[in-house]
């Protein structure tokens, strides 16, 4: 009896040391130790090394894309001074004749000096009596149509007439100093104002503002563009 136990024990034994062996060894009989699908992981030592030139073009930007079709030239531009009108009507009409598309304009008012005349004179002498007694001389000799300044720049200075023909004030003064008298001729000048108009326009040599402006005396120079 004790031998057949042990029989079948051994028997026992034996079917299973040889379903170990049979089922147990996957790598010897081709099976995956994962599941059908899913890949197998593997350690970061067990990785190959990425090469450095991938690592370079991976980091590299991509190159920007050519620009396509030349720049616009911009328009071409002139700056111009128009002037002088004598009276602000004269510059509110430039403006409305001379406004349009493209032309961008401004108005200024400037002073300038404006020739008058030039005048004859006697110089003041050191007092109104002095000028009188001067006065008394030029009846003497003949030398009419003056006046004894009482006030102005030139008190007691002796007049001796203003003329708008500068060669009609050289005969006068001549012909008093030809009497003896020491005559001297000034400009006379006063500060009178001025109206400009400054345009900027879009369309260069093209533009030509004396098709549109008909004001008289009115001329144009260039100018600082603003």
């Amino acid at each position: 009896m004790f031998l057949r136990l042990l029989f079948v024990l051994l028997i026992a034994l034996n079917i299973a040391v040889g379903a170990w062996l049979l089922l147990g060894q996957d790598d010897a009989y081709g099976r995956s130790v994962t599941d059908p699908g899913v890949p197998m992981l593997h350690l970061l030592s067990e990785q190959a090394p990425v090469p450095a030139s991938a690592t370079s073009m991976a980091n590299t930007p991509a190159a920007a894309p050519a620009t396509t079709g030349a720049t616009s030239a911009a328009p071409q531009t002139r700056c111009l001074a128009i002037g002088p009108f004598d009276t602000p009507q004269d510059l509110r009409n430039a403006r409305t004749a001379l406004a349009g598309e493209g032309v961008r304009m401004r108005s200024r008012q400037e002073q300038t000096s404006e020739t008058r005349g030039w005048w004859v004179y006697l110089p003041a002498p050191g007092s109104r009596t002095q000028a009188l007694a001067l006065a008394r001389r030029l009846d003497a000799a003949h030398v009419g149509d003056y006046f004894v300044m009482s006030s102005g720049d030139q008190p007691n200075a002796i007049s001796l007439g203003l003329f708008k023909d500068p060669a009609n004030a050289r005969k006068r003064r001549d012909e008093v100093s030809a009497a003896g008298f020491a005559a001297q001729l000034q400009e006379r000048s006063e500060q009178v104002p001025e109206y400009w108009l400054d345009l900027v326009v879009a369309d260069g040599d093209r533009f030509d503002w004396r098709d549109r402006v008909r004001a008289g005396g009115v001329g144009s120079h260039s100018t600082t563009c603003f």
